[in-house]
């Protein structure tokens, strides 16, 4: 079963699309669909990564949670129908 990235702001203007369609199912990993994530859209990859690993100021969402500090970060095991995020720094006021 594919999974399904939701991108947002600059993501989603480097991506050229809101959603994004990879092949990832319940046992794999959230960073399975992450690297599936930038194979489809190399484009991604300046700004979400620095020297190879996660940017810290990006963040990682599965069902509504944040991966990388409630659950195991991106080795936490993809369910069925799990929805996907990935969200850049966000500020205001």
């Amino acid at each position: 079963m594919p999974t399904e990235w939701k991108l947002f702001a600059d993501l989603a203007e480097r991506a050229g699309d809101k959603h994004v369609t990879v092949d990832a199912a319940a046992g794999d990993t959230v960073g399975d669909a992450f690297d599936a994530l930038l194979a489809a859209k190399p484009a991604l990859e300046d700004r979400v990564l620095e020297n190879g690993e996660l940017r810290s100021q990006i963040n990682v969402l599965r069902n509504g949670t944040n991966v990388l500090v409630e659950e195991e970060g991106l080795d936490t095991e993809l369910e069925g129908d799990d929805e996907l995020a990935l969200f850049p720094p966000v500020s205001g006021g």
